[in-house]
């Protein structure tokens, strides 16, 4: 074989190679740098009845965001979205069959908070093939058949209302791998032959009954005080920068508010929540930001600083950040420490109640199991 033409092979085996491998990425199958995702669709009833089951919702929200936080695949944490629809509410549009995308796919946290806490009660009509057709329509659902995605829906009327047949509905979910959990609000027997039950077996759901007026027994662990201590201590590691950095900080400390003002247990799990490694602000935190590369500290004009690092240049920047960064760090470690010694003990006092019938329950069950076949673990 002659040089010129083994090199012109060589070549063409190459090319071959670099393009297998971008075809296979394009096609996402290049799983070395993939980021495991959980993605999960929350559409809650908002007539007149649903105000216990709204305050499920606020007051549980942390707790079903730290139940996906501790989730691992391959010794990984997966990235974790939510989003929000409010339907069954004669307030909004009757064009729309009363439903509303109240917040789309997002791993913002806070947002999601924000957007629950929004909510308000009014009317009736109920149409649950329409919300969940919606759902899986409109919103950003990954490809990915490792993804574990999946509608939670919950409601006390017939589930067959609406010009959308839920059939139809339903069986387009799992078509497209995401599963259906229906959650009744009420008796269980009654679910059954309203057709939630139904609904869920149509998409591989569960179909689970709930009490929406049950109050959240709430068990003060020793570890409480100094949680909820170190969570108003982690916000103020946070740095806004930018035009829209201060209103983002607001929002962060409203939360906690919001959080507070529903039970205590709820601004201990929100600390917790803010010591995982799912709740990023890259958007306006300079901490974030940097850590992520989304932003060159020796670049941001000096007006769009935080009051804390006016003034400072160049390596004077870099270093300030360094040890918020280090701080912010240091509280998470503890509160994590805290929280595993906290998790251990309400799971003792857990099982002297009886069982919990409650909207947080009925969803960390579900996602344990269905995502467990997704070869997640839950430590």
């Amino acid at each position: 074989m002659r040089p010129d033409f083994r090199r012109f092979k060589s070549v063409v085996v190459r090319a071959g190679l670099v393009a297998a491998f971008l075809i296979s990425f394009l096609n996402g199958d290049a799983s070395a740098d993939k980021k495991d995702l959980i993605q999960i669709a929350v559409l809650l009833d908002t007539s007149n009845s649903m105000d216990g089951l709204i305050g499920q919702a606020k007051s549980q929200l942390w707790k079903i965001v730290n139940e996906l936080a501790i989730a691992r695949r391959n010794g990984k944490s997966p990235d974790i979205e939510v989003a929000l629809y409010e339907y069954g509410n004669n307030g909004l549009s009757a064009r729309d069959g009363f439903i509303r995308r109240v917040l789309p796919l997002t791993g913002d946290l806070d947002s999601v908070s924000e957007k629950l806490f929004s909510l308000t009660t009014y009317g009736g009509d109920e149409y649950c093939g329409t919300v969940i057709g919606s759902a899986v329509k409109e919103l950003a659902w990954s490809r990915d058949k490792g993804t574990y995605k999946a509608i939670f829906i919950a409601g006390n009327e017939p589930f067959t209302q609406g010009s959308v047949n839920y059939e139809k509905a339903c069986k387009n979910a799992i078509e497209n791998g995401i599963i259906v959990n229906t959650i009744f609000c009420g008796n269980h027997a009654e679910g059954i032959s309203t057709k939630w039950k139904d609904g869920a077996d149509l998409a591989d759901g569960k179909y689970i009954n709930i009490d929406q007026d049950q109050q959240i027994a709430y068990i003060e662990a020793p570890q409480d005080k100094e949680i909820a201590s170190l969570g108003a201590e982690l916000n103020r590691t946070y740095l806004a920068y930018g035009a829209a950095g201060r209103a983002s900080k607001e929002k962060q400390a409203k939360q906690d508010m919001n959080a507070a003002s529903v039970s205590e247990e709820s601004i201990v799990q929100r600390s917790v929540a803010k010591a995982s490694a799912h709740y990023k602000n890259t958007a306006w935190d300079v901490a974030d930001a940097y850590e992520g590369g989304n932003i060159d500290l020796e670049k941001i004009k000096d007006e769009d600083l935080p009051d804390e690092m006016k003034g400072l240049k160049g390596g004077e920047r870099k270093r300030y950040v360094d040890k918020i960064i280090k701080k912010r760090s240091d509280i998470q470690k503890k509160i994590n420490t805290l929280n595993e010694d906290r998790r251990k003990y309400v799971e003792k006092e857990m099982k002297k109640q009886s069982k919990n019938n409650t909207l947080d329950a009925a969803i960390i069950n579900a996602v344990r199991d269905q995502a467990g076949k997704k070869n997640y673990k839950f430590r």
